[in-house]
């Protein structure tokens, strides 16, 4: 039996627009991104386009910084143009909560202990109650209460180790936010607890689960740039995911949202909390190159990885690795001298000429792929 409960299901979306989305009990772990700008001026018909693109990447919840009025009502516009559940982030202001609230938007992250009085608390947790929409409790280390710093540094001064001070701090913090709105009869939140160390990350999920059936936002805050930040989420993650711990991710990345949904979904492949679509296998290049590897996989990585498909796909440098490393595959591509291969499960099924040029490679390839 696991030390760590079961979460419960919390539903967001399911008002004729936006997708019924479950996150916790048996549902599966969701992927969320944040969108990286202002969406002020930005036009709104665009502004679907790219987050239903992120959807087929295999995106399920996409989160906007909501700093003032105008970002409100521009979100509330967006939320009318796309099945994607959007997320209001919202500090200190709750009309900005109502506001979004009213304006159909699916779920809203606050900070119960920053939005001010326990009625302006009551108020959003009011309103979200009436209109169905969860509320995430966000903490992170670097915006702790300052009763709560003010402990964990006195802790520290007398000999507990900070990591141990930060951590309690931490889950504490989150404790206590979830009890302002259970006391006014408000069940429907996700918790998220985030620091920027791997090991403090995953401790206080861990003894967050081991209390409560909230269901748990993992991930690991202001990891960095795209190499550093996948290290550091995937060992975060993976550690939690293979615990049972964790009913949504967000891996935050100075990179784009199309990184992080790409490399959520790795680490949840890879962890084995979500299964399907396109998986890629591609090498990683030497001296006998014989294909474009790198290339290849710049142009088609968003391509194949927003398919409906459930397929391996292999990208080889060269006959060593070609049909017979990606033979698993249901279909790969790589290069012998002056011909480019397409293969099935290690059958060669096509020749291209290299002198053909990228384009002719690449419509052979897409008549294959189609094939499947």
């Amino acid at each position: 039996m696991s030390e760590f409960k079961k979460p419960r299901c919390v539903y967001l979306g399911g008002n004729g627009i936006t997708r019924r989305l479950g996150i916790g009990g048996d549902s599966p772990v969701s992927i969320q991104t944040m969108w990286k700008s202002p969406i002020v001026g930005a036009d709104v018909q665009s502004l679907a386009r790219e987050v239903d693109q992120l959807g087929r990447l295999g995106c399920d919840i996409v989160r906007f910084a909501v700093p003032d009025a105008e970002s409100a009502t521009v979100l509330s516009a967006l939320s009318s143009l796309t099945v994607m559940p959007l997320v209001a982030d919202i500090h200190f202001d709750h009309t900005l909560a109502l506001a979004c609230i009213a304006g159909g938007v699916a779920k809203i992250r606050i900070n119960p202990g920053n939005i001010g009085s326990k009625e302006r608390v009551r108020e959003v947790a009011e309103a979200a109650g009436d209109r169905g929409v969860p509320i995430r409790i966000g903490v992170n280390s670097g915006s702790l209460p300052r009763d709560l710093q003010e402990r964990a540094a006195g802790l520290i001064a007398s000999g507990e180790s900070p990591e141990k001070a930060r951590v309690a701090s931490l889950v504490e913090a989150a404790t206590r936010e979830a009890a302002a709105l259970d006391e006014l009869g408000f069940s429907d939140c996700i918790v998220s607890m985030k620091a920027s160390s791997v090991r403090e990350t995953v401790l206080c999920n861990e003894a967050f689960a081991r209390r409560f059936d909230i269901p748990l936002h993992i991930g690991v805050t202001e990891a960095g740039p795209l190499i550093g930040g996948v290290v550091k989420s995937a060992i975060a993650l993976s550690r939690l995911l293979t615990e049972g711990i964790g009913s949504t991710v967000r891996v935050s990345l100075s990179d784009t949202p199309e990184s992080e949904v790409i490399a959520a979904r790795e680490i949840l492949s890879e962890s084995g909390a979500r299964s399907g679509g396109v998986r890629i296998v591609s090498c990683p290049r030497c001296g006998r190159n014989g294909f474009d590897v790198h290339g290849f996989v710049a142009r088609w990585q968003r391509e194949l990885m927003s398919l409906d498909k459930d397929i391996t796909v292999a990208v080889m440098g060269c006959v060593v690795n070609g049909p017979g490393e990606g033979k698993h595959a249901d279909i790969g591509i790589t290069g012998a001298g002056d011909s480019v291969i397409i293969f099935r499960h290690g059958e060669i099924v096509r020749r291209e000429n290299v002198a053909a040029g990228v384009r002719a490679v690449d419509d052979a390839f897409r008549e294959e792929l189609d094939k499947l």
